[in-house]
């Protein structure tokens, strides 16, 4: 072995840290080793990092720090082990489709290392899809650069194979780790953790949470929140105007929350999911004493199609069938008289959202999770409940 700059690697470690916090136990992981003549830096099956000094030398701080994030994302999503389950037999071009699966997520944070560019336009996909995705129409010709067998699965000459740094279950037990920190980050800050990365957590690490307890909490506190705005208001005069006289004197006013439902019934939705979702609206709404003036409930796909105030689910019309756009049902219902103080969204997520939320209301994304268990890209803004269906596991 030969010797490296650690002040150099302990800086990148730093930076990758700082950069995706939640992957800094993954980082730390690593072991990472000097060779010389290996012409790269790169990470093998056992979550060693192998890197020729020379090639070290000639990267900036911030350049190794992503590099390590690069080849760390390598590790955490088994590339080899999709590699092999694909019989890939272009080990460069997926090499390449890997790094565009990786790259797609560490864009969003500025981390794309200059030495393996490659993003899904550049091997003629589309953003957030997976490396076998892109592996179609495999191109001729090397990779940019060797992430190394932890991509491919094929030893390098350099591997530490005699004694790899962590063992597959020691490996499986450090992806499980992270997908909880991702989990965890998300969860404090929703928006901070890419998509790509938090679709990966979840299907590491499933949410064991009950998603009714969740949703019901996400509407109670909604509802807690608007029926607890107690604001004066000269609608109704004060029982003290007279004493008052000539001033007009307002009164305290306690809103009733006003709500409304979004469904998304444009074709990828499952009926029996979102009746199931209504139902579990209907119920929360009941036991909080605002089903009685009826339920406003909005079917939409890419138009809004039916408005009914309803008191039971099941009296529901789900009209529609075509593409989705719920940023036109939330269009919809803000515009709705009177204008609802909270919003329920229920679809599977895939639309166009807004890039803000509506002024003035709140929103809660019930995300109906289909039987493959993939989430979607969502709004910054929001904090989604995840619906799934026992049932169809």
């Amino acid at each position: 072995m030969t010797e490296l700059d650690r002040h150099k690697l302990a800086a990148a470690r730093v930076w990758a840290t700082a950069r995706m916090p939640y992957l800094s136990s993954a980082l730390f992981a690593m072991r990472v080793r000097g060779v010389a003549g290996t012409g790269t830096v790169a990470v093998d099956q056992g979550w060693t990092v192998t890197a020729d000094p020379t090639v070290l030398d000639r990267l900036e701080t911030v350049e190794a720090g992503r590099m390590l994030l690069h080849l760390v994302l390598h590790a955490l999503r088994e590339h080899s082990a999709r590699a092999d389950a694909l019989a890939v037999d272009a080990p460069p071009w997926w090499n390449r489709c890997a790094d565009a699966e990786v790259n797609d997520d560490l864009v969003e944070v500025d981390a794309v290392p200059a030495s393996a560019p490659d993003l899904p336009a550049s091997v003629g996909g589309i953003d957030h899809r997976l490396a076998e995705d892109y592996y179609g129409s495999p191109v001729a010709g090397p990779a940019p650069w060797d992430c190394g067998s932890a991509v491919d699965g094929r030893l390098r000459p350099w591997d530490a194979t005699a004694s790899p740094h962590l063992t597959p279950s020691e490996a499986e037990l450090m992806r499980a780790r992270t997908a909880a920190d991702v989990q965890q980050a998300h969860a404090r800050e929703p928006g901070t953790v890419p998509a790509g990365l938090l679709r990966w957590a979840q299907m590491v690490l499933p949410s064991r949470v009950d998603w009714r307890r969740v949703l019901a909490a996400e509407i109670r506190h909604a509802i807690a929140a608007v029926a607890g705005s107690v604001d004066y208001s000269y609608r109704r005069p004060s029982r003290r105007a007279a004493a008052a006289f000539p001033a007009v004197l307002p009164t305290l006013h306690r809103p009733v929350p006003q709500v409304a439902v979004v469904c998304d019934t444009s074709g990828s939705m499952h009926d029996e999911l979102l009746a199931r979702a209504l139902a579990e609206v209907e119920g929360i709404l009941t036991r909080a004493g605002l089903r009685s003036a009826g339920l406003r409930v909005l079917a939409v796909d890419t138009d809004v199609h039916a408005v009914s105030r309803v008191s039971r689910a099941r009296d529901v019309v789900l009209a529609g069938g075509g593409g989705t756009d719920m940023g036109r049902g939330l269009d919809a219902a803000v515009a709705l008289r009177p204008r609802p103080s909270i919003v329920i969204v229920l679809t599977d997520g895939f639309t166009p959202w807004p890039a803000d939320p509506p002024r003035g209301v709140r929103v809660v994304i019930g995300v109906l999770v289909d039987i493959e268990g993939l989430v979607p890209d969502l709004p910054a803004w929001s904090r989604p409940v995840l619906i799934d269906d026992e049932a169809r596991r």
